[in-house]
């Protein structure tokens, strides 16, 4: 069975806690993925914020393969790293042999970099060229 270095982020987004970095394994058809005493089954594109639920419990994740930036958390985040992987994942993964000794980061968060959506300001035009009233508004 194929085993990889795995991001798990319980809730999947603003409600999420300990959030980790770990050794997965994955099931001989590659359906299910297992970290520790927990068994993950994908949500096959249903989930909002997140791709696995638990087997078990029926708990929500968000499982992905760790960036090499470290920017994994949807927001930002306190994310351990596993004992047993912690020199792979900051030698391999990371390219920051200098940092192996630190058994968690904290990770800004893909939503953080976001500029503001113009669509959603109180000014300005909409995508459609419209203002808030719906009126056509001249473009230059």
């Amino acid at each position: 069975m194929k085993q990889r270095i795995m991001f798990i982020e319980p809730g999947g987004g603003l409600d999420a806690y300990d959030a980790r970095i770990g050794l997965v394994t994955f099931s001989k058809t590659g359906k299910t993925i297992k970290y520790g005493n927990q068994e993950f089954q994908s949500l096959k594109g249903m989930g909002y914020k997140c791709n696995y639920y638990d087997l078990e419990t029926g708990e929500e994740y968000w499982i992905s393969g760790p960036k090499k930036n470290g920017e994994d958390a949807l927001y930002p985040l306190d994310i351990e790293i596993d004992e047993d992987i912690r020199e792979a994942y900051w030698i391999e993964i990371r390219n920051r042999p200098d940092l192996i000794e630190m058994a968690t980061y904290n990770s800004k968060g893909k939503y953080t970099k976001r500029t503001p959506n113009p669509e959603f300001s109180l000014g300005g035009t909409t995508r459609k060229g419209t203002n808030r009233g719906g009126d056509k508004i001249r473009r230059k």
